[in-house]
C-alpha cells in the first residue's frame, strides 16, 4: 500500500456491510481496505494501493436504450470499453448511467460501485482481458474501500457473463 494513502480506521457503512456479507456467501476474500484519500477512479486506486492501473477491476454501469436495462461492466483500469462491441452483446445500445440511475439500480454510488451486494437488478459482464491479471481490486461499496481478489475470484459472481468488449489498443 502506499505511504500517502494510509488506511483509515474502518467505518462502518451500509454499501460496505453489504459488499462484506456478499463476499462472505459468495465465498470470495472480503477483507477490505479503506484509505483516508478517494479511490474512486482506477488512477486513485492504483495511486493508494500500490499497484498498476491495469490491476484495478473498474466497475462502469450503462442503461440499455430499448429496455432500460442496469448493465455493470467490471473491466482491466487501463483499458475503454467499445460501446459498439458492448450493442452487440446485448442486443441494443447503451449510453452511460447517470449518477441517480446506478444508486437506484446498484445501492451505491458511482466510485465505489462493487461487482457484489446490488439493490437491484444488475447483469454484470466482465471483460475476458481481466483475467491475465492476477492480483486485481475492486471497489468494495464506497469511494475509498477496495478488496483484493484473484480473477477466477469473478467466477463465483451469479449470473455473470464474460466477454470482449474493451477498445482495440
Amino acid at each position: 500500500m502506499s505511504e500517502t494513502a494510509l488506511q483509515s480506521p474502518q467505518t462502518t457503512s451500509a454499501s460496505r456491510t453489504r459488499v462484506e456479507r456478499a463476499l462472505r456467501t459468495l465465498g470470495m476474500p472480503s477483507d477490505i481496505v479503506e484509505f483516508t484519500i478517494p479511490t474512486r477512479t482506477s488512477a486513485e486506486a492504483a495511486a493508494a494501493i500500490g499497484c498498476g492501473v491495469e490491476q484495478i477491476a473498474k466497475s462502469i454501469v450503462f442503461t440499455t436504450r430499448q429496455s432500460e436495462r442496469c448493465v455493470l461492466v467490471i473491466a482491466s483500469g487501463a483499458d475503454r470499453i467499445d460501446e459498439k462491441k458492448l450493442k452487440e452483446v446485448l442486443g441494443e445500445g447503451v449510453k452511460r448511467a447517470d449518477a441517480n440511475f446506478v444508486r437506484a439500480q446498484t445501492g451505491f454510488v458511482i466510485g465505489g460501485v462493487a461487482p457484489v451486494g446490488h439493490t437491484g437488478e444488475v447483469s454484470v459482464l466482465v471483460d475476458a482481458a481481466l483475467w491475465a491479471l492476477d492480483p486485481i481490486w475492486a471497489a468494495a461499496g464506497t469511494p475509498n474501500t477496495v478488496f483484493r481478489l484473484a480473477a477466477d475470484d469473478l467466477h463465483r459472481i451469479p449470473g455473470i457473463r464474460v466477454v470482449d468488449v474493451r477498445q482495440a489498443p
